[in-house]
């Protein structure tokens, strides 16, 4: 027999998530994971089973993965040791070989099996199908600090030039959820590897999204990365120039920061920065408490309920004192 007590937190729940459903039916979010999270296949079925439930409430929904622990893996194996500048990789023709193997091969598919788990209708491509991904090559620069001047060549790395969101729409007004590799080439043929997180922020852009979900290693944007307890509920992107600046955004986290200021810049109304536990997409969509770190544009834009985000009474001074959002 079912317990009264939980049929009234579930009709509680279920009443706070309504405005949520009602502002975001019929909107498009993408949601981007990373590797690591690929190589646990029950949180990919918790992942493709929290899209499929986003999908029934009337939410479009484009997922895009990285790779690069698996890359890394397979290159250890092969006796290739991954290098990084900046939090990008360098990727070298062997390097190339891997990341074609592992992401439009390995992760891909294994994500394609977990949506399918879930009857979640998924379809995976990269950034050649249908011509989705125009890129070129990224040419090498000059660093110079003190007096040493130092060459960064990142190899067989693109930039994108265009994406094409009519490939991703037809998809989607199909009813589709499409799994995108970030692997692209340039107009000659040459296979490029592209940071993913570069990636789901233009889709996100190209398709006007209302969300860009970034699904990370830890449960969002740490003021101490050593304390989980330290989470930054929101922010805005002064407030991300100044994390930067003060050295508290590292070189892993640095790709998605600066991906989730281009995303803004472009019209995405809201990006998020979660971890990949179970139902963390859903409780940051669906609650006013969020599960994460919130980014906007400016923070005075917040509602009153996107507020209460807040957790962090240090925070909540920083805003509030003008030195972020001003």
């Amino acid at each position: 027999m079912n317990n009264p007590l939980d049929r009234s937190e579930t009709m509680v729940a279920l009443k706070r998530a309504l405005p949520y459903i009602r502002l975001y039916k019929g909107k498009t979010f993408v949601v981007k994971t990373g590797g690591a999270l690929c190589a646990e296949p029950q949180a990919m079925k918790e992942l493709a089973h929290a899209v499929g439930v986003l999908r029934e409430f009337g939410i479009r929904v484009v997922l895009v993965h990285g790779g690069g622990p698996q890359t890394s893996t397979m290159s250890r194996v092969m006796g290739l040791e991954p290098t990084f500048v900046e939090g990008r990789r360098v990727t070298c023709e062997k390097t190339l070989d891997i990341a074609v193997m592992t992401m439009n091969g390995t992760v891909n598919t294994a994500m394609l099996a977990a949506c399918r788990a879930t009857n979640l209708p998924a379809v995976g491509l990269s950034g050649l199908d249908g011509g989705l991904i125009r890129a070129r090559r990224r040419p090498a620069r000059v660093k110079v600090a003190g007096d040493v001047r130092t060459t960064i060549d990142y190899g067989h790395v693109g930039d994108i030039v265009a994406v094409d969101a009519t490939v991703l729409e037809s998809l989607l007004d199909a009813g589709f959820v499409p799994v995108v590799s970030p692997l692209s080439a340039d107009d000659e043929g040459n296979v490029l590897n592209i940071n993913a997180d570069t990636v789901a922020a233009t889709i996100a852009r190209e398709l006007c999204a209302e969300k860009l979900v970034f699904l990370s290693d830890s449960n969002g944007i740490l003021e101490d990365r050593n304390d989980p307890s330290s989470l930054i509920s929101y922010t805005d992107v002064r407030g991300l120039n100044l994390l930067v600046e003060r050295g508290i955004v590292d070189a892993g986290m640095l790709p998605k920061v600066n991906a989730a200021k281009e995303a803004l810049y472009g019209g995405v109304k809201r990006v998020h920065v979660i971890g990949g536990g179970s139902d963390s997409l859903l409780v940051e969509v669906f609650t006013n408490e969020g599960a994460g770190t919130l980014i906007v544009m400016d923070a005075r834009d917040l509602t009153p309920a996107e507020q209460g985000h807040v957790k962090d009474a240090r925070l909540d001074a920083l805003m509030n004192s003008g030195e972020a959002g001003a």
